[in-house]
């Protein structure tokens, strides 16, 4: 991403794109504010499209300049500003993932986010919480995240039950994911 946006007047369209159409609308801003300035503050590329509703005037900010603005602010105040895009970014993924995910990609997704590699190189999660705890999380109900564990062990992606899921298939669980 070389540019982050300030919109300076207008109204735009916040969400998912499938080709030209706006397939999931996260919501809609309205100028003066900056367009996925947290995307710019973590150095990630952009979480969300953007569409003008109405007619806007934008001013366009190179990333590099960005940044260099940001790195003269006291330390603790970038500090703050970090932990807050870190934040803003995580909520803006799960709204995101909630849209344009199934629950099977949301469920693969989760278990690749918590997964840790065991001694032998294995990568596991161990299901600290519970379950209904987890379905919330995703967006589904508990009996839908048992189904979704129950059809990822019959695809081998996963073995395990209890508190100890082993993730057999990272790779098809990306895959699943959409990652």
């Amino acid at each position: 991403m070389p540019w982050v946006y300030y919109l300076e007047s207008g109204r735009v369209a916040l969400g998912v794109m499938d080709g030209d159409v706006m397939e999931h609308q996260l919501g809609v801003v309205v100028g003066p504010c900056w367009l996925e300035a947290t995307s710019a503050v973590l150095n990630l590329p952009n979480a969300v499209d953007a569409v003008a509703e109405t007619e806007v005037c934008l001013r366009r900010v190179p990333v590099a300049e960005f940044r260099r603005s940001l790195a003269d602010m006291p330390e603790a105040a970038q500090a703050v500003l970090h932990d807050v895009a870190r934040a803003h970014r995580q909520q803006t993924e799960l709204a995101v993932s909630r849209l344009a995910k199934d629950a099977e990609a949301r469920c693969a997704e989760w278990l690749l986010r918590h997964a840790q590699t065991g001694d032998q190189g294995v990568m596991a999660v161990l299901l600290q919480q519970r379950k209904r705890s987890i379905a919330a999380q995703l967006g589904i109900a508990p009996e839908t995240l048992s189904r979704v564990l129950r059809h990822l062990r019959e695809r081998s992606l996963i073995s395990g039950s209890g508190r100890i899921l082993n993730l057999v298939d990272p790779s098809g669980l990306r895959s699943l994911a959409g990652v």
